[in-house]
């Protein structure tokens, strides 16, 4: 349905653009679970509706993207058991494929970064990260690097072994982090861009049997705020970018007490996303399919959840910020659907405004 127009007063950070701007978004789905593949659709920024273009399944299950410079080129991972990334041009409402489809020399790749001339993979199957050149028209080229991780965790079924779920470069540019939900650690890489090659610096321990999913900065670059997928919390960490240190300062829930209680409720966060001007953190649970609310203080060190609110769908796996800071997009994969939300600028609270078809939906970003 359409979304009604909502009021924003202006917001702290450099992101900020303006709400009469138009723009696109890109939603990745599983293709062997009914999905399009890659959608590209139309973003009112007034509205916060997304209108589908046009959409592309020539990569099979593309399940996280990322956008290259200049918006015209979009690169995708293949969750496949062989494992694959692609790049794909985006300059029509079509993507057409750009370039042959890569191995990463992994098996179930479930995200990707771009960072010094490179695309890096997350291989959450065969728990590594892949290197893989980007070449001057976009195109991919062979895997240059492939950092296998080591270790396991107590729980018995999700922690025999390593499985990278995220790859994030950190916001000075200069280390690769790798969150792995097997090992209950994150790693921090070097990437040496003259030869493709990944170098592991250190190594940072969570609590174990946290299982840790997804990672996200602060704007300020000296915090990051690490979700925990086996356990419903969030890690709060203390950010050195110039030694390339992580280190963990505190821990909160992501659901209320009386979730968080019991037994057989089981809740697996997937996504957080923390807001443009540093004051609020959302994550997105499955399970109860909701989205937490967090509020951060002025230093970004002390997380507090606020509440949680329906994810407009079933089993939200992505959580996106459009540009300006005022919509908050859920990617519902069973439910097959994207929903956006309006963003109270006083509260941070997301109030529902509208959905749209998306089957198998995995993530989405926005051009």
């Amino acid at each position: 349905m359409a979304a009604r127009t909502a009021v924003i007063s202006r917001r702290r950070g450099a992101e900020a653009v303006s709400s009469n701007d138009a723009g696109r978004a890109f939603i990745g789905s599983f293709t062997s679970a009914g999905g399009r593949g890659v959608i590209v659709a139309a973003l009112d920024r007034q509205t916060g509706a997304l209108t589908v273009l046009g959409a592309t399944d020539a990569v099979p299950d593309p399940s996280y993207l990322a956008l290259g410079p200049g918006s015209t080129t979009l690169y995708t991972v293949s969750e496949t058991e062989s494992g694959a990334a692609a790049a794909l041009d985006i300059t029509g409402d079509d993507p057409r494929l750009l370039g042959g489809i890569r191995p990463v020399d992994g098996s179930g790749p479930t995200h990707l970064a771009l960072t010094g001339g490179h695309l890096i993979t997350a291989n959450y199957g065969s728990g590594s990260v892949t290197a893989l050149p980007v070449r001057a028209d976009g195109t991919l080229d062979a895997a240059t690097s492939v950092l296998r991780h080591e270790g396991s965790g107590p729980h018995p079924a999700r922690q025999q072994a390593p499985h990278a779920h995220q790859v994030l470069p950190d916001p000075s540019g200069t280390w690769v982090l790798s969150v792995d939900l097997g090992t209950d650690s994150v790693r921090i890489c070097a990437l040496e861009t003259s030869t493709g090659t990944l170098r592991l610096h250190g190594e940072t321990v969570l609590r174990p049997g946290t299982g840790p999913r997804h990672l996200a900065f602060h704007p300020a670059g000296t915090h990051a705020y690490v979700l925990n997928e086996l356990e419903p919390t969030v890690t709060v960490c203390r950010w050195d970018a110039a030694t390339g240190t992580l280190a963990p300062v505190g821990e909160t829930t992501v659901v209320p007490e009386d979730v968080a209680t019991d037994a057989d409720a089981v809740v697996h966060p997937s996504e957080l996303v923390v807001s443009h001007d540093g004051r609020f953190l959302w994550a997105a649970n499955r399970g109860d399919d909701s989205i937490a609310v967090l509020t951060l203080d002025e230093t970004g060190e002390k997380a507090s959840l606020v509440t949680t609110v329906s994810c407009g769908g079933h089993w939200p796996r992505d959580l996106a910020l459009d540009p300006t800071g005022q919509w908050l997009y859920a990617a519902n994969e069973r439910s097959g659907n994207v929903s956006w939300f309006a963003v109270d600028p006083s509260t941070g609270i997301p109030r529902h405004a509208g959905s749209l078809t998306a089957p198998a939906a995995s993530c989405v970003i926005f051009g």
